[in-house]
């Protein structure tokens, strides 16, 4: 069977290969070696990584990766030639296979389904970088052939409006995954798995910070749907009786966890919120206009204890153990960049 075509300006590169290290999870056995232990998961350091994209050109350039990089990111063209051109190739690898098996499937059924959008989760906490990342690989995957239409979706858009969390007492707890519409958000990612030729999608503005009520983004039938969010990881929810439902992720063919130490993210989180101050913030129709006036001191302060009461206890109650279930994982260190990368073996 004959493979679709790759970048034009790239040769293929191998799937990763094993080498040994540790798993980043408490408890966890080592990679294969000489031990009798054994895990899961390939991991690479830095170094490993980008060997994998030695051969390959960088589709980016300067004004690409200003355009890409989150505030307070310190995206490079070396860590996206390093880290997420060797990524992309990755995930060109997953869809000409599922192209594949779509294609055996087929043959063996004897009938003719309709290829369907090629689903990636990227999961995180606040401010680690994950919609940097959405963004890269969204603007990379673009420049394979075989996945020229690729659309990104995040969930904040499925997030109850502020009116809503209000009336149930939730507004401590947006970003916690009882302040999502899960079935919402389920049905959304069914219908664009099945094949739907449109499939709305609803807005949210962090200027605003709500919902847009008259808004809607459409997805129509792509190569690949990226949906990144805080919890896109999370298991089904078993119910009163027991049973449980479809998880957000039985619809993924891939997923990514950004990943970096709890401490380093909340430093991330205080610098954006500094940032803001004069961004975001200088709105006067923006939701924290008044943190725009807060002195230097006043706003750490400030950022520190929205961390301690929201951001932090989300992070380690519902996002952090949702690592495991990732089919990557990604790790930062303190300056943001990507140190290693964990993938789950096939």
């Amino acid at each position: 069977m004959q493979s679709q075509p790759v970048h034009p300006r790239t040769a293929p590169v191998p799937v990763p290969p094993e080498v040994s290290g540790t798993a980043p999870w408490a408890g966890s056995p080592p990679l294969d070696n000489e031990s009798t232990h054994y895990s899961p998961f390939v991991e690479l350091d830095r170094a490993a990584w980008a060997r994998l994209a030695e051969s390959m050109e960088q589709p980016l350039n300067q004004d690409d990766v200003d355009r890409l990089r989150g505030i307070g990111e310190h995206l490079s063209l070396e860590e996206v030639a390093q880290v997420y051109l060797p990524l992309s190739r990755l995930l060109n690898i997953y869809v000409e296979n599922a192209a594949r098996l779509r294609s055996a499937t087929n043959d063996f059924l004897g009938g003719t389904t309709r290829r369907t959008p090629f689903i990636i989760g990227v999961a995180g906490s606040v401010a680690v970088g994950k919609s940097t990342t959405a963004r890269v690989l969204q603007e990379m995957l673009r420049r394979w052939s075989s996945t020229p239409r690729v659309e990104l979706v995040t969930t904040d858009g499925f997030l109850y409006p502020n009116a809503e969390l209000r009336r149930r007492g939730m507004m401590d707890r947006k970003g916690f995954p009882e302040a999502y519409d899960r079935r919402r958000l389920l049905r959304f990612v069914s219908e664009v798995k099945s094949g739907r030729p449109e499939v709305p999608a609803p807005v949210y503005s962090h200027v605003k910070y709500d919902i847009m009520p008259n808004e809607r983004f459409v997805v129509r039938r792509p190569d690949v749907l990226i949906l990144e969010g805080l919890n896109v990881l999370q298991p089904a929810r078993v119910r009163e009786d027991g049973t449980a439902g479809l998880a957000l992720s039985d619809f993924f063919d891939f997923s990514i966890f950004v990943d970096a130490k709890s401490s380093h993210i909340e430093q991330w989180y205080v610098d954006r919120f500094m940032r803001w101050r004069h961004g975001a913030f200088a709105n006067p129709e923006a939701y924290f206009h008044q943190y725009s006036r807060l002195s230097d001191q006043q706003a750490v302060a400030q950022a520190t204890d929205i961390w301690k009461r929201i951001n932090g206890p989300n992070l380690r109650e519902n996002i952090q153990p949702t690592r495991s279930r990732a089919r990557l994982v990604m790790s930062k260190d303190d300056d943001h960049s990507v140190s290693r990368v964990l993938l789950r073996k096939v």
